[in-house]
Formats: C-alpha cells, structure tokens, sequence
C-alpha cells in the first residue's frame, strides 16, 4: 500500500512540473527565461552592414556559337595505295608543303624512267631533222612531224610526274595536325582520313544574331567569348564579317567572329558563349552572401529603426545579374539603403541588430567600381 502511494505522489509532482515549464513558455514568448524574442527587447545580435550602392552595370547580348580554326582540313588520299613512310608525329606542327605521308609509287617511278627515255629519243630525232631541215637537205614539214613528237614525249613525263605527285601528300598549309592510326604498310583507299589539319593560330566563332539585334551589329565591333570547357576565362576578340542576308525561316544574322588564339587555348569544336555589349545602365547591387533564396524567391535584412534600436526586416527583392560575387537588385532597395551583409542564419526578422561582429564594425559598400557587371540578355 505504501509503494502504490509513493507512485501517486511521484506522477502528480511529475504533472505538475510539467504544467509549471509550460507557463514559463508561455509568459517568455516561447523561450526561455533571459532570450530575446523575435519582436525585439531581447539582447541586439552584431551583424556586419553593408551600405546598397549605385553601380554600372553592361547590357549584352549573349548567343552560342561554335568554334574552328583559320583553316582546317582532313587530309585524305585520292587513290588506292599502300603506305611506305609517315613524315609527322600526333600534334606536330607541320609547314606548308611539308610532306605528310608517302604512299608505294614504283609504277610511276617506272613510268617516268620510261617516260624521260622516250623525251630523250624524241628530242634527238628532232634536232637531226632540224639539222638536216635548215640545210635544205630534208623537207621543213619532216622536221615539224619530230617536234611535234618531242613535245609529246614531254607531255607524257609531264603525266608521269603528276601521277607521282599523287603518291606524296603535302600539308596545304601551316598548322597542327591530329592523332592519326596511319603507319607504314597501312592500305588505304580514295577518301580515308589519314590525319586533320588544323590552323589555330586565329579561332573563328560563327553565330547567328536575331535581327532586332542588327542596329547594335557593325564589323569591326568588339565581343567577348567565354567557352563552356573553360569556365571563368573570358576572350576578347571582334566581328569579321557579317552575311548579305537574313535567314527568312530564323530571321537573324548569320555573323563569324574571330579570336586570337598564340596559345592555343581555344580548340576547334568548343561551344562558345558569344557576348555583344549594348551599352550600359545604372542599377544598384549588393554582395551575394547577403541575399537569401527560397525557391525562386530571393530576400535581404534590411536595417531600419525599431522601438529601441535598429532591427532587422526581410525584405523581398528582385535579382538581375551575378557578376564577381555581386547581385542586381532590379527592385526592392534603393541607394543608400543598410542590409545584413552576411551571418544570415543568427538573424530573425524583426530582432534588433547593432553594427559590428561580420567582417567589420564599418559599414561596408557592394560598389566595386564603375564597370565591370554584365545585364545578360539571351538572343533568340
């Protein structure tokens, strides 16, 4: 009997302990005793500011383009032949007229010894006939037949000599070939690849633009490439030429771009992302650590007065560009305004702040200069 009233007195104090934690709860705003609550009254949290300024900010048009070389060729064969030597190594520079590869040419050795002999037989009998002609001793028309002979003797080494060419190939010009599987005793046939060419030294970029677009476009004019497999390099380089027609079905431009490239950075075939400055506008914009996302809404702290202090207020705004960790905030704020430059997490909306406990007691500025942001606008 005794046991079973101490377990009654142990669940009642038990109760009661339990409805005593839940009216201090209540009495201190959901906290306990000695927090600040969220309304403010409660012990100010030290946050770094930063003061909203104006900024220059870039209008560009952007437009995706694909790049290649100055020149550029897959070197091939026009007959059917065996292999006796390559002359290149992968990735070798190579000059203009350099031979390349050498294909088995004794036939057209053999024909032109022949043909070289029969030149030289037909040029003897000429010059006898000549002789003999400019004597009176032979007819003039007798020494014509011979020459006319002779020449084409010459004609057919001439034929000779092409047909060996065809068993040596030459680079068409100076560049950097490819990687290649060809080595000697290899047979290949009329229009297999032997090896790419390519003259990298100058990279072209051609892209199409809409036509509204076609006041802002002149040849000459200065654009930026950056490449998708070499993100954060940026390329400067200028619009070489511009086509005489619009595509009826797009309606845009067809424009080629061309970059310098001594280094070799920029490859045939990488997607480039071609950038063509409009102009420029003044906005306003505020370090990316200060402004927090949910979903597809963005939002700051901004600093404003409260009953005893300052406190901070979510703010929603809208976002342009981000550009070198900095934000465009297109509405929202204005110049001058103060926001919590980082530390987001320690911050309640409406809990009073005080400068101080960020990257400084100053207040601190998102303007890094006149230039260097970017209004993107995708073409098409």
């Amino acid at each position: 009997m005794i046991r079973r009233h101490f377990f009654l007195v142990a669940a009642v104090v038990a109760v009661l302990l339990m409805l005593v934690a839940g009216g201090l709860k209540l009495a201190f705003g959901g906290k306990a005793p000695g927090q600040g609550g969220a309304g403010g009254g409660g012990r100010a949290t030290a946050v770094s500011q930063v003061v909203v300024q104006p900024r220059a900010f870039t209008d560009r048009v952007e437009v995706l383009g694909m790049a290649k070389g100055r020149q550029s060729v897959t070197i091939t064969s026009n007959t059917a032949e065996l292999i006796t030597a390559v002359h290149f190594s992968d990735g070798q520079a190579v000059s203009k007229g350099q031979v390349l590869v050498e294909l088995k040419g004794d036939q057209e050795d053999a024909g032109i010894a022949q043909a070289q002999a029969q030149l030289a037989q037909a040029d003897r009998e000429y010059q006898r006939w000549k002789t003999l002609a400019d004597k009176g001793i032979a007819p003039r028309a007798s020494a014509d037949q011979y020459l006319a002979a002779r020449d084409t003797a010459r004609a057919a080494l001439a034929s000779a000599g092409a047909q060996k060419l065809d068993k040596v190939i030459r680079a068409p010009f100076s560049g950097r070939v490819g990687i290649t599987d060809i080595a000697p005793g290899a047979l290949i046939s009329p229009g297999t690849a032997i090896v790419t060419l390519d003259d990298v030294s100058l990279i072209r970029v051609d892209f199409s633009v809409p036509d509204r677009y076609l006041p802002i476009l002149r040849e000459g004019l200065t654009i930026t490439a950056k490449p998708d497999a070499l993100p954060g390099e940026t390329f400067t380089g200028r619009i070489a030429q511009l086509d005489t027609r619009i595509d009826p079905a797009t309606r845009a431009l067809k424009a080629r771009a061309e970059f310098p490239n001594g280094d070799g950075r920029l490859k045939p075939g990488m997607l480039i992302k071609v950038g063509i400055d409009q102009g420029q506008h003044q906005g306003v914009a505020v370090p990316e650590a200060a402004i927090q996302f949910e979903g597809n809404q963005a939002s700051v702290f901004l600093i404003a007065k409260g009953p005893k202090g300052q406190v901070a207020r979510r703010t929603v705004v809208q976002t342009g560009l981000t550009v070198d960790g900095v934000v465009e905030i297109t509405s929202g704020l204005k110049a001058g305004d103060k926001i919590v430059g980082d530390g987001l997490n320690r911050v309640q909306d409406g809990a009073p702040v005080k400068p101080g406990g960020g990257k400084g007691d100053k207040a601190e500025s998102a303007d890094k200069g006149a230039s260097g942001g970017h209004k993107q606008k995708k073409a098409g």
